[in-house]
């Protein structure tokens, strides 16, 4: 993923409150008079005390206490509204996000994702959006409430005497403004490298998971420990490195709360000296002062926290920004399938060629075979009859039309696309097959299966059709997953058939009673059958042989 400018990132991230804007306009609103009840309490708590010495005070004692009852209750009242609407805008934003993020990661799939770190993108889905709510419940609303409720603050210190309204103005922007640009710079990447490092380590956790079986055969645990230790204790440094300045900047931010303090008491003694101020001029401000960093402490600690915020905002704009290999179609006229063409097809991924110069023509009503070893670019072939990737040079027409000119759902509802590893979600057997058609009924999914030769084995399970099966099919063979998906693309009645090693994980007798099936259907559909088995290709009206990318 690119690079992007931090302000830019932020400037977008701020960008997605606009259609929210009334409940952070609110936010604002109730944070700004929270913090100001609770900073104006010790100051009439001040007011108070003055009045008891004799001091001459604008308000009354009876009206001092009651706007400290008043004060202490809508302190409660205004912080827990700020808080509410907040938290709605930030679960609200997630939402959104989290839909823009799949939306995009579909128009993705499956030509920018084939060869992605899935736990990356499990990392990015998950954590790195969630680290969002961060930035929207806790960063932008809290900046405006600092705002204004600092201009206040110096206002009112400032009517006692400009120079003191002139000290807490500097005291402000030292603590909220200064010192989290220090501590940003000095964090540097240290939060995009945690980021990334993080996703690595969801990777590398995911894939030692899915690997398990592999590495009790092999004996290989020790070594995979050893790589998620040597991965966690690298998260933990970079980690520790952001505490560090975590801690470090609060404690500077302290110091200089300190030193503000010390500043105001010491221009408070002079001004009060000099006959310049009163005696509650020169307790009001100092007391003011000392009550109102609450704001800008708030900003202080966001030069380290921001770093990680921003890092997977960074990651979650630049997934949600990717170009798709191919844009859907929309718009075209709506056509049926009359057969498929290839012309002078050639493809690379990256710099390894994988078809050249390849041409088919698959006629309506047939079976057409491709036979050839693995890696030979068959799969290659019927992924771009699907126009996952851009088909040039050459081209792929299908009724006669290049497929560029198909719309992509038209497209897709001409093609039932089996792929040679069916991949299953942890559902029930039955949902897992209506993938192919989500509206089928229960004796239209039976029919499929029936076809597909694994009807029988489902009545065999506990609960039939309604047996749920592990997370990635791991509760079935390798066969039976490979008959779920051919039972899918049954099931999806598209007049168009592309079946990638269908047979490859069936015994002779499953195999057999598949291709008759095949045959069958080949009396009103079209299929390309693809497979490194010469005895799939018996039922093909003609086959094609394909090695290094080229057909014959």
């Amino acid at each position: 993923m690119r690079k992007q400018n931090k302000a830019l990132i932020l400037l977008r991230m701020i960008k997605l409150v606009k259609p929210l804007t009334g409940f952070m306009v609110l936010a604002v609103i109730f944070g700004t008079i929270g913090f100001l009840t609770a900073q104006f309490i010790p100051v009439l708590g001040g007011m108070a005390v003055l009045t008891g010495l004799g001091e001459d005070i604008d308000i009354s004692f009876k009206t001092i206490v009651c706007l400290l009852l008043s004060f202490a209750v809508l302190r409660a009242v205004f912080r827990f509204a700020e808080q509410r609407m907040n938290h709605y805008i930030a679960f609200t934003l997630l939402a959104i996000v989290r839909d823009r993020v799949f939306k995009a990661l579909r128009r993705l799939c499956p030509a920018k994702l084939e060869g992605r770190d899935k736990g990356d993108l499990i990392s990015l889905i998950t954590s790195d959006v969630e680290l969002l709510e961060v930035f929207y419940a806790h960063t932008i609303s809290p900046i405006c409430i600092a705002i204004i409720t600092e201009i206040i603050m110096c206002i009112f210190i400032g009517s006692y005497h400009p120079l003191l309204g002139a000290v807490a103005f500097v005291s402000y922007v030292l603590v909220g403004v200064v010192l989290p640009l220090i501590v940003s710079k000095r964090s540097g990447t240290t939060g995009d490298d945690l980021r990334a490092q993080s996703g690595e380590l969801s990777s590398h956790m995911l894939e030692s998971i899915r690997n398990i079986d592999d590495t009790l055969q092999y004996s290989f645990g020790s070594k995979r420990l050893e790589e998620i230790g040597s991965k966690t204790e690298e998260l933990s440094k970079k980690q520790g490195i952001l505490s560090k300045l975590t801690g470090t900047n609060m404690a500077i931010a302290n110091m200089l709360i300190l030193i503000s303090d010390i500043v105001m008491f010491a221009v408070c003694t002079y001004l009060y000296q000099s006959g310049q101020i009163t005696f509650s001029g020169f307790i009001i401000p100092l007391i003011a002062l000392m009550s109102s960093f609450g704001p800008v402490i708030a900003l202080a600690s966001l030069g380290t926290t921001l770093q990680s915020t921003v890092a997977s905002g960074a990651r979650v704009l630049a997934i949600i920004d990717e170009e798709p290999e191919t844009e859907d179609v929309e718009g075209k006229e709506i056509i049926g399938f009359k057969g498929a063409n290839a012309d002078s097809l050639s493809f690379s991924y990256g710099s390894e060629e994988v078809l050249n110069d390849v041409s088919i023509t698959i006629p309506e009503k047939k079976i057409t075979g491709i036979v050839g070893k693995s890696g030979c670019g068959k799969s290659t072939l019927l992924k771009l009859l699907m126009r996952f990737w851009k088909t040039e040079p050459g081209m792929v027409t299908v009724s006669g039309r290049n497929i560029d000119e198909i719309n992509t759902d038209n497209l897709r509802d001409m093609e039932s696309y089996m792929t040679q590893e069916t991949q299953l979600f942890k559902d029930t057997i039955a949902n897992n097959i209506r993938i192919g058609k989500l509206d089928a009924t229960d004796e239209e999914v039976i029919a499929a299966c029936k076809k597909a030769s694994i009807h029988d084995f489902i009545l065999t399970l506990p609960k039939g059709y309604d047996t749920e099966v592990g997370e990635l099919g791991s509760t079935l063979s390798g066969g039976e997953k490979q008959r779920i998906g051919l039972a899918r693309a049954f099931l999806h009645n598209a007049p168009f058939m592309l079946l990638d090693e269908p047979t490859s994980n069936l015994d002779s007798l499953n195999e057999a009673v598949i291709l008759k099936s095949l045959k069958e259907e080949s009396e009103d559909k079209t299929i390309l059958l693809v497979s490194h088995r010469e005895s799939t290709m018996r039922i093909a009206d003609e086959v094609h042989s394909m090695d290094g990318g080229r057909l014959s």
